[in-house]
């Protein structure tokens, strides 16, 4: 009885294989599990493509035609000189109420006293947002000027940037000064510069190791 079963329903399939293209051989599912999939991952095995072309390595833009995918010196000028200013009445602020706390520990609390600790707040938050926000101005507009005179930006750019910001800034006190301040401004942004490339150094420094 099982083998009558058993052989009409395989019968019906070839028959049914038959009308619709043909029969052919079968295969289990153990099988199919051992046949590779040429050129395609593991993971889509439904997908007649190989997913590893629809990820995309490098981000996508939509930019106006000319324009660049990282802002340039321009552009991060206005970000640098209000950072800078921030941060100069910030510490300027803290510095000021130091400074206040320290002159009037002789005074009890009081509003005289509290009006000298303002105004010292004040006075130093503006001198030192004044003092960062004009040498960020300085170097922002060396920056600038270099970028368009070489046409290219690189870490060449920021050394003399500040090599000149210094200068400048200096050059009120003589030769003599400017040359310090140069020379301050040229070690400052050398070792911004390592410290902004020291992975690529790190890099190259092990291949020729090797």
């Amino acid at each position: 009885m099982d083998g009558t079963s058993g052989s009409g329903s395989h019968s019906s399939r070839a028959g049914l294989g038959g009308l619709f293209g043909g029969s052919g051989p079968e295969y289990s599912s153990s099988e199919l599990a051992g046949v590779p999939l040429t050129g395609m991952s593991p993971l889509s095995p439904y997908l007649n493509v190989d997913p590893r072309y629809l990820v995309q390595d490098s981000e996508e833009f939509i930019l106006p035609t000319g324009a660049n995918k990282t802002r340039g010196r321009f552009e991060l000028a206005f970000f640098t000189i209000g950072g800078c200013c921030m941060t100069g009445a910030t510490f300027g602020a803290l510095n000021g109420l130091r400074l206040g706390i320290t002159e009037t520990r002789d005074m009890a609390w009081s509003k005289p006293r509290n009006v000298q600790i303002l105004n010292m707040v004040t006075r130093q938050g503006a001198l030192w947002a004044n003092t960062l926000g004009s040498l960020a101005l300085l170097y922002s507009v060396f920056g600038v000027v270099i970028e368009k005179t070489r046409g290219a930006e690189d870490d060449l750019n920021t050394i003399g940037a500040g090599t000149l910001t210094g200068m400048l800034y200096k050059s009120t006190g003589g030769l003599r000064s400017a040359m310090r301040g140069g020379l301050l401004g040229l070690t400052l942004t050398g070792l911004y510069a390592v410290y902004n490339n020291w992975e690529h150094l790190k890099t190259r420094s092990s291949r020729q190791s090797l």
